[in-house]
């Protein structure tokens, strides 16, 4: 059987046991304390913690999940085995209250012997010690005895709540492997591989430690597509599927390499992440310098490295991109959906680490000759971050695969070092930029439109005239050097690989205020990127770019702003939903509800408000509600100049204790919101799609604080 029939075989023999079936959930959980979808139990949670009502009684599905940060880390082992995998499927069954121990075993034992013909002398099953029930259910159905195991057979939820035994199914892939039994010394020699668990949540633990009986007690089951794929093949390799098998092909086409024994280590980690890549993406991550963006970036660019090593330059994962919709398209369908926003978002990935590899590896080159061991020193591994954007683990892939090391004790120390200098310099560096009293604006630079509602130039005075034409939103804008900052002073030019602070007459990108962060992306000179700007800051009037260089640059040179369009659309969604949710907190809770602050991002919203108490769930879910439904409405929302006075008549609200000038910039939601704003917002409430309160919680005294996800991170 293919994937794709295997997928079809699971949900189909559970469908025709009465049970619902559910398409996957989004990557992006609904749970604060997790990067991503771990496991195929995370979207029923709060179902199996008793926090939320089940739908229905018996659910399936298969769900995709992603293993590579935190806790839950499998990315370094991923291409040396064939076992490990960033992005995997899990396929699942649960009953909230309905069937318990024997049905479940029933239809575990009964969906791999008869359905999908294993050789049951090939299964071998365990349970907890202390299940008594289940071994003697295996016993009744199968004639097997179960092997008992304490710690590797029992689920908790954490120190308390629900929690209960397990009992794991294990296929023997013959004598020919090493390794012994699940439960013995060498457990792990790989002869005998886990292929489905049933948990059976019976009990509540107290903080006492004592397991009191749940009301109802429910099933939670898992089996890995890619393992029971294997085996349904005949291979002991998941990469040697019908899937990656696949997908290995088209990184020949693209490559132009042949797969070898050498070279399969690579073969696997592109093929792999690739799909990490590809469906976290299409699930709304925006690759970054933090939490899950920061990991999505890093398996993308680990993927590039592998390719690298296969000799291959250039683009990689987005012209393997294809292939993955041809494989895996027709079960999940938003891979399509999202084609275009997916590859935009990989090309600009691909062409930023294209700029950053070549120019690190050029200072790489140069010191290892230098090296009198196999270590390269920390304050070399820092500059090639701090200068390139190396991420350490590149480095150290790049040095493992040489048969060196880092001094990683000397990398931090050079990380602290730097951050003290950094906060010591911050003042110092806004001093400098305020000190240019000789680039004040003029009246051709002080109007250019950023998106056709808002002022944001160089020089901007965001008080100004609003009379420019209006432009779209992904518009480049043709620019000149004013000013380079680099270590702290101000320089006629700088060069390649260096890390600077740029100053134009007029630009496309917004600067970091009012809660807004500032636009990413890059400065073209003769159509290809010279600068890799990693923000957009504000000091003053002045409008600040900063990153590295990727070519050449000097003052009085003529670049194109080009912003990344992905990132600036979602942070717009995300602005204007940061005000609807004010409006949706004064409805419901109360008109004294005040924004005390804000963090608006492209992939979440941080509000912070003032009230006296913890939101109650129904409180949650009728703001919520509130905000999807103004977005449904398809409102539309005004960008207007006015003066602060008539701006006051209006009703406008305004930050608490933000000092405004005589003329202010208003936004209107509908009848539903009116503030005053000088970001960047959508032109219909529709725009957004859909909003999903993640967590409310208190940050001091009288201040609470809501997280919220927009846009496709919120579907």
């Amino acid at each position: 059987m293919t994937y794709n029939d295997i997928r079809k075989v699971f949900l189909d023999y559970f469908a025709n046991h009465g049970h619902t079936i559910v398409p996957s959930a989004s990557l992006i959980p609904n749970d604060p304390t997790l990067l991503f979808t771990v496991a195929g139990m995370v979207p029923w949670k709060g179902i199996l913690q008793g926090t939320q009502a089940p739908f229905a009684p018996r659910v399936a599905d298969v769900q995709k999940c992603i293993r590579a940060g935190g806790k839950h880390n499998d990315l370094d082992e991923v291409g040396f085995d064939g076992r490990h995998h960033t992005f995997f499927e899990m396929m699942g069954n649960w009953s909230f209250g309905d069937y318990f121990k024997e049905e479940a075993i029933k239809m575990s034992w009964e969906l791999l012997t008869q359905v999908f013909g294993l050789d049951p002398n090939r299964i071998i099953v365990t349970t907890h010690t202390t299940d008594d029930e289940a071994t003697a259910i295996w016993k009744k159905i199968t004639g097997k005895d179960a092997i008992r195991l304490d710690k590797d057979n029992w689920w908790s939820a954490g120190d308390t709540g629900p929690c209960g035994p397990c009992t794991e199914m294990h296929y023997d892939f013959g004598p020919e492997f090493p390794g012994g039994v699940p439960g013995s010394a060498d457990e792990d020699g790989g002869r005998y591989v886990e292929i489905w668990n049933d948990v059976f949540m019976q009990f509540d633990r107290d903080a006492n430690g004592n397991l009191n009986p749940l009301p109802k007690q429910n099933v939670d089951t898992g089996a890995g597509l890619e393992r029971v794929a294997a085996i349904m093949q005949g291979v002991h390799d998941n990469y040697d599927t019908d899937l990656f098998q696949h997908l290995m092909a088209a990184v020949s086409d693209v490559t132009g390499v042949a797969k070898t024994p050498e070279n399969t280590p690579s073969f696997k980690v592109i093929t792999d992440h690739l799909r990490a890549v590809g469906f976290a993406i299409a699930d709304g991550v925006i690759p970054s310098n933090t939490d899950r963006g920061y990991v999505i970036r890093r398996i993308l660019r680990r993927a590039m490295r592998h390719g690298q090593m296969l000799g291959h330059r250039g683009a990689l994962l987005s012209k393997l991109y294809p292939a993955l919709i041809t494989e895996m398209g027709d079960a999940y369908p938003e891979l399509a959906r999202e084609k275009n926003r997916v590859l935009e978002i990989i090309e600009n990935e691909e062409n930023a680490f294209t700029d950053m590899l070549h120019n690190g590896m050029k200072l790489l080159d140069a010191e290892l000759p230098k090296l009198t061991n196999k270590t390269l020193p920390g304050d070399v591994a820092f500059k090639l971050f701090d200068t390139y954007g190396f991420p350490l683990d590149l480095t150290q892939m790049i040095l493992r695969d040489r048969g060196m090391d880092v001094d990683i004790a000397g990398f931090d120390a050079a990380m602290t070092l730097q951050k003290e200098r950094s906060r010591a310099d911050t003042k110092g560096t806004r001093v400098l930029w305020e000190s240019q009293t000789q680039l004040a604006p003029t009246d051709d630079t002080a109007k250019y439109p950023i998106d056709g509602f808002a002022i944001q130039c160089g020089w901007a005075d965001p008080n100004g005239p609003m009379d420019a034409p209006e432009i779209p939103i992904v518009a480049d804008i043709e620019s000149k050097i004013m000013a380079i900052l680099k270590d702290g002073e101000f320089v006629p030019s700088a060069n390649t690989g260096d890390m600077v602070e740029v100053a134009l007459d007029k630009t496309s990108f917004y600067g970091t205020q009012g809660g807004q962060v500032g636009d990413a992306g890059t400065l073209n000179r003769d159509g290809v990127p010279a600068m890799t700007v990693a923000e957009a800051a504000r000091v003053g009037n002045v409008v600040i770019h900063k990153g590295t260089l990727t070519a050449p640059l000097a003052v009085g040179d003529v670049v194109k702003t080009v912003i990344n369009k992905t990132v600036r659309q979602q942070t717009a969604r995300a602005h204007t939903a940061t005000h609807l949710l004010q409006a949706a907190l004064r409805s419901v809770l109360n008109e004294d509800v005040e924004q005390r602050g804000s963090k608006v991002s492209p992939d979440s919203v941080r509000f912070d408000f003032s009230f006296g108490r913890a939101m109650t769930a129904e409180e949650k879910t009728a703001v919520e509600d509130l905000v999807n439904k103004w977005i449904a409405a398809d409102m539309p929302v005004k960008h207007e100049e006015m003066s602060i006075d008539d701006a006051k008549a209006r009703g406008a609200m305004a930050l608490f204790g933000e000092k405004y000038g005589d003329r202010v910039r208003v936004i209107t939601a509908g009848d539903v919101s009116c503030e005053l704003c000088g970001g960047t917002h959508v032109t219909h409430t529709g725009e957004i799609i859909r909003a999903k309160i993640n967590k409310e919680k208190s940050i001091s005294s009288g201040i609470r604080r809501i997280t919220m996800s927009v846009g496709t991170m919120a579907e």
